[in-house]
């Protein structure tokens, strides 16, 4: 299992939060999804033989909300 912080700018409200887990959450082997508006963070925690960082981190894209590099 893997676990990753990531700063993700774009975080300006409650929905923001919501979309964040409720999307990145759905993606196969993804375990858990926090997400903090005060702090503009994100925590992911998934399982490396179903999925890995590049999709996380490419859904965080499409969404609107690309974690900062």
């Amino acid at each position: 299992m893997a676990e990753k912080t990531v700063s993700v700018p774009a975080i300006s409200c409650g929905h923001c939060v919501k979309t964040i887990e409720r999307e990145v959450g759905e993606l196969p082997g993804v375990d858990g999804v926090s997400s903090d508006l005060a702090s503009r963070r994100v925590t992911v925690r998934w399982d490396e033989s179903r999925t890995s960082w590049d999709e996380v981190d490419a859904l965080l894209d499409e969404i609107g909300y690309p974690a900062e590099k």
